[in-house]
């Protein structure tokens, strides 16, 4: 069948061999990242309701496990946008783990609406929760995240704080640094305190590895990064990476569907679709000329290495802020 709200799986130095679950179905998102991989936001709002009816994620996902595919190591609600959105997102994780008993669910996040108590206790039924949080200074948070109003990092901070104390599962702090807008010293002091508050399972700064959403928006050099990961990063707890060998033959037009659903959510390069999705490279290589020549996806050199990209993923044509 074809999927819509299932994609991937996706390889994640976190996760491992990630499938992923989208409960927007399009780029709805309570912020907007200079940063963002999928490409700028559509719908920038704070309402919850049922984008996507978790029935039609789950149908998706049993569909998925019954196709006898390589078993991923988690199952992963992201998407095109923040799934917290999504009302029936408790709904979801309790369902995606009656489907696949033996695998953690995970939530990857912007923690824009873990104040809400509500939020919170839904967010507690997965076994990992990834939050990120870019700075703790006003202006940065503005220009790096540009979020809707009313939010405010000190406010997000103080959500990640109560949450943690009844949640059971892991928390994996990911902290995106981009040249010139968070990669002050004020933020790295103020989210090094925060981080011993804190005490994630596992901190992780990165900065841009692909393209963004806003042109001129630059990944830090090679020293920043050292200098923040050696003042932020602790623990380096990540889920189990099963090792597939065994290859399930896919026809290429099932091969194409995954190749397109995957694309539409993340850019990958060729090397990285084959490993997630367990696929011969020949095959996922006819897919890519397929899809390039229906003019679906498009190529982009980022130093040196090309990343495929779903025909919605388009810079805005402004500068960096």
């Amino acid at each position: 069948m074809g999927y819509k709200y299932v994609f991937g799986p996706v390889m994640s130095g976190r996760l491992g061999r990630s499938l992923g679950l989208d409960l927007l179905g399009d780029r709805i998102c309570s912020m907007d990242c200079v940063y963002c991989e999928v490409g700028a936001t559509r719908n920038l709002t704070i309402k919850r309701k049922p984008y996507v009816p978790a029935a039609a994620i789950l149908e998706e996902l049993a569909a998925w496990k019954d196709e006898e595919l390589a078993k991923p190591d988690m199952v992963t609600l992201g998407g095109l946008g923040e799934p917290i959105l999504n009302s029936e997102m408790a709904d979801v994780i309790t369902g995606a783990r009656k489907i696949f008993p033996d695998t953690d669910i995970a939530v990857l996040t912007n923690a824009s609406l873990i104040g809400d108590p509500e939020v919170r206790r839904e967010l507690a039924l997965a076994d990992v929760v990834l939050p990120s949080l870019d700075s703790l200074i006003e202006d940065e948070f503005t220009r790096v995240n540009r979020p809707c109003k009313g939010f405010s990092p000190s406010g997000i901070a103080d959500g990640l704080l109560e949450f943690k104390k009844g949640f059971k599962g892991k928390i994996f702090l990911e902290i995106l640094l981009a040249e010139g807008i968070n990669d002050t010293d004020e933020n790295l002091g103020r989210l090094k305190d925060f981080c011993k508050r804190l005490a994630p399972d596992r901190v992780d700064v990165v900065t841009l590895t692909r393209p963004g959403t806003v042109k001129g928006v630059r990944p830090v050099d090679g020293e920043v990064l050292s200098r923040w990961r050696m003042a932020l990063e602790s623990g380096k707890a990540s889920v189990h990476t099963q090792q597939v060998t065994d290859r399930k033959a896919m026809s290429t037009e099932h091969v194409t569907d995954f190749v397109s659903a995957s694309l539409t959510r993340r850019p990958q390069t060729l090397s990285q679709l084959a490993q997630a999705l367990n696929a011969d490279p020949k095959q996922v290589s006819a897919a890519v000329e397929a899809l390039l020549e229906k003019g679906e996806i498009t190529p982009r050199d980022d130093r040196g290495e090309i990343y495929y990209h779903g025909m919605g993923h388009v810079l805005e044509d402004t500068k960096a802020p």
